[in-house]
């Protein structure tokens, strides 16, 4: 325990009872730092016999720099964002006559509200008899940055009626315990709407940190997993290994992916207006045990815009062999806020090494908006290697505008040499 710096009241210099607020904290290891010099030193048997009598010196390992003994911190120390505030406050009865009506009243100030942690709804104490005291622990998760005021407000009678109230104050630093960077990365395949968030995290603390629990709690509109784990199971073995910890000013990233609910991706309107990805929980242990946690806000992002009309592969083979025909399955989906009137064309490149088999320009018809329709298209192969299937076009009768579609997706022809 220490005891907070305070500032005093003015009012009332002679008070029947004084207040001592303390905070509760885990003691420390004791360090140890061994003298060691050459016994045919002259002051080698001085050091050997200062070090047997050292209370700090580890049993077993005489050269070690932390000892058996846990020690008190000598000082306030530092609270960071997300740890739990505890702290042991004491009314003592310093006269030498009965106080009555004893109320104990504890506030913490922050900068942007005020919380009553202790006194709301217990009664005065009816008498506090002279060398005694009442005792209180309250308990507080710490979650904003900056001054905090710890406001400990006493009032009680003396023996002889006279009303008695004073005030103290004690004042302290809430820091940043660590730095977070998030990264959005989209999906590099032709299909999938998923999206991948990297998280960077800092310790900034002095001291090393257990991570206990690093996760991503998702928006309604997405569903996350966690690749951190070892062959991407959900297993207790993460990548990191089996000492999960950070030094101080270590970093650390975190690997998830996003994929768009069913619903969502339905209504191409409202995929395109989610922004919140969701919130990052992270809950971590100091040396001795003392628990933090934060939560971030929520994670944004702008959604990648697809204009008028997305085209998307829904399926289409790996690889496909020479001269022979195979078929993709095109989804044409209406982002705009009207209804269009189709008109596929389709368009070949010699030079591609892959050719679309079919009608060119025939009428899709209406496709209203928010909509989507399914295309079944054949293509056939004529060189080998990997090609990118290119050249599809729709025409908006409507308005004359024709949308062009390439680089859909990409498949590798092989030639049979048994054939």
């Amino acid at each position: 325990m220490q005891t907070l710096a305070d500032t005093p009241s003015k009012l009332h210099p002679n008070q029947a009872c004084t207040l001592r607020v303390m905070r509760l904290t885990k003691p420390a290891l004791m360090p140890y730092h061994p003298l060691v010099s050459d016994e045919r030193d002259l002051q080698g048997e001085i050091f050997a016999k200062m070090s047997d009598t050292d209370i700090a010196r580890p049993a077993g390992v005489p050269y070690f720099g932390l000892g058996d003994l846990l020690t008190l911190p000598q000082n306030f120390g530092n609270i960071f964002l997300g740890e739990t505030f505890s702290s042991y406050i004491s009314v003592h009865n310093d006269s030498t006559t009965i106080c009555k009506d004893i109320v104990l009243k504890v506030d913490l100030q922050t900068s942007s509200q005020r919380l009553m942690l202790s006194g709301s709804e217990s009664r005065p104490l009816m008498e506090l008899p002279p060398d005694y005291s009442i005792d209180d622990v309250i308990h507080h998760e710490v979650k904003e940055l900056g001054t905090h005021i710890l406001v400990c407000a006493v009032s009680y009678t003396t023996s002889q009626g006279e009303k008695n109230a004073f005030r103290k104050f004690f004042k302290f630093q809430v820091l940043k315990p660590l730095d977070v960077k998030t990264k959005f990365y989209n999906a590099e395949d032709y299909v999938s709407d998923e999206v991948y968030l990297e998280a960077q995290i800092q310790n900034i603390t002095p001291q090393p940190i257990y991570m206990e629990h690093v996760s991503l709690d998702p928006s309604t509109q997405y569903c996350a997993k966690e690749l951190n784990n070892l062959d991407g199971k959900e297993c207790p073995d993460l990548v990191f290994g089996k000492v999960n910890y950070l030094n101080p000013m270590d970093t650390r990233q975190y690997l998830y992916c996003l994929s768009p609910k069913q619903e969502g991706t339905q209504e191409s309107k409202i995929l395109k207006g989610v922004t919140n990805i969701g919130k990052l929980d992270i809950v971590w242990k100091t040396n001795m045990g003392e628990r933090g946690r934060l939560q971030t806000s929520q994670l944004q992002r702008v959604a990648p815009g697809y204009g008028d009309i997305r085209v998307t592969v829904e399926s289409v083979p790996d690889t496909v062999q020479l001269e022979v025909t195979f078929n993709i399955v095109c989804r044409i989906t209406n982002c705009c806020e009207r209804t269009m009137d189709l008109t596929l064309v389709l368009q070949n490149n010699s030079s591609s090494g892959l050719v679309w088999c079919g009608i060119s320009g025939r009428q899709l018809g209406k496709l209203p908006q928010n909509e989507h329709m399914d295309l079944n298209l054949t293509l056939i192969a004529t060189i080998p290697g990997l090609h990118t299937i290119s050249g599809l076009r729709l025409t908006d009768n409507f308005l004359k505008r024709t949308y062009e579609h390439d680089e859909l997706s990409q498949v590798f022809v092989y030639n049979d040499c048994n054939q």
